[in-house]
């Protein structure tokens, strides 16, 4: 068990701060706080958080490019909030690297039940049913694709990759899956850390942001979505690992 949980709150607006704080708190973590995100940064640093929520709208450097330099040394999670309520704001901050987004104003509830679902996806089972090997030593292998899920660590012909937490969970989900397509909302639900079949709502929103952790972990693969070598598109419908052979 965690015995020291520890949160980085950025935001500008004291009284924001002031519940973000409290909430994290509450739910058992030691906070920080800064109001800009060079300062952020710094924290994130010093501290090596679990957990870390960034404001999008912050004087000088905003949201967005405080997660990607956040993203450049650190895999805490990242949750982004913004009064910004257009879409696209969303898909810009999963692309800069953030592993949530949420939109002001916010419900305490709805704070805590995202990152409580954030925090039991390094349990998420990929192993197909058995038991993980407790000393890191179950690989999942495809194509020269390499990936570890108890070391959390992912490599293509034998160079490292730098995956956000969204990413990794994503490949690890469908190298077990294998030929089995696995639906956009499917692969939302399993980064909420829900099962599918519960009438849970995946919104048209959730299945973009899924497209948007496809397109980044193919980017960072070096794959092309038209001549794919690992992760095959199956129009209309989602994703699915490619055949062994070319």
């Amino acid at each position: 068990m965690d015995t020291t949980r520890v949160a980085v709150v950025v935001e500008d607006e004291d009284d924001i701060r002031g519940l973000l704080s409290t909430i994290l708190s509450q739910a058992g973590f030691e906070v920080f706080e800064a109001a800009t995100g060079a300062e952020g940064i710094e924290l994130v640093r010093q501290h090596d958080p679990l957990v870390t929520t960034l404001d999008v709208n912050m004087p000088g450097m905003d949201g967005f490019e405080t997660t990607k330099r956040i993203r450049s040394f650190s895999a805490t999670y990242i949750v982004m909030l913004s009064a910004r309520t257009e879409e696209i704001d969303a898909l810009q901050g999963l692309e800069a690297g953030a592993d949530d987004y949420i939109a002001k104003p916010f419900r305490p509830r709805e704070l805590r039940a995202r990152i409580d679902a954030m925090l039991r996806r390094p349990r998420h089972r990929v192993d197909g049913g058995g038991a993980e090997n407790e000393d890191g030593d179950e690989w999942r292998a495809h194509r020269g694709l390499r990936l570890n899920p108890a070391m959390r660590v992912a490599s293509v012909d034998a160079r490292d990759l730098e995956l956000t937490r969204s990413e990794f969970d994503i490949l690890a989900d469908l190298l077990v899956s294998g030929r089995r397509v696995r639906a956009k909302s499917d692969l939302a639900l399993m980064l909420r850390g829900e099962e599918p079949g519960g009438g849970e709502f995946v919104s048209e929103s959730d299945a973009r942001a899924i497209e948007v952790h496809v397109a980044n972990l193919r980017r960072k693969l070096g794959e092309s979505p038209t001549h794919p070598r690992w992760i095959e598109t199956v129009r209309g419908v989602g994703y699915r690992l490619t055949a062994d052979q070319a």
